[in-house]
């Protein structure tokens, strides 16, 4: 039984709304890593894997799109070769975070990128992330071993 429209896998496809970068914020740099504390970004990650679990995406295009609805950012392939992806992320809310001097965790993003790469590849796959503070961007990478099945 489903609560709320985000519960749901249609959810993605609704229009996007504006968000307040101050409640975007306050949620993602104050209040969880106050309740998560020294775990925050493994934790992130964790849980960027379960996002990824409960909203399968097939193509590269729908993960691209799905990070624009969710408000993460444009990301964009930068380089891509048999085993490793790199992936760039930019976002005015990436510029906001560097300029506050906020601790940055893009955990996330990495592991919900890590396991839809994992899901299409058929692979295991993990993401490193590289926060990149004067072009305000996060670049990542996965890789993923076809020989390592999950």
């Amino acid at each position: 039984m489903k609560n709320s429209p985000v519960a749901d896998q249609d959810a993605i496809t609704l229009e996007p709304r504006s968000i307040s970068m101050f409640g975007y914020e306050l949620i993602r740099e104050v209040l969880l890593p106050e309740i998560l504390g020294k775990d925050t970004p493994e934790i992130l990650y964790w849980a960027g894997k379960r996002l990824a679990r409960k909203y399968p995406l097939e193509t590269m295009e729908l993960i691209i799109e799905f990070f624009t609805k969710a408000s993460w950012g444009e990301l964009a392939i930068k380089n891509e070769t048999k085993n490793v992806l790199e992936l760039e992320l930019e976002s005015p809310l990436i510029v906001s975070r560097v300029k506050a001097k906020a601790e940055h965790f893009f955990q996330l993003e990495a592991g919900f990128l890590a396991q839809q790469i994992e899901q299409q590849k058929d692979a295991i796959a993990e993401t490193f992330e590289h926060p990149i503070k004067k072009s305000n961007k996060v670049l990542f990478t996965v890789k993923w071993d076809r020989k390592d099945q999950p």
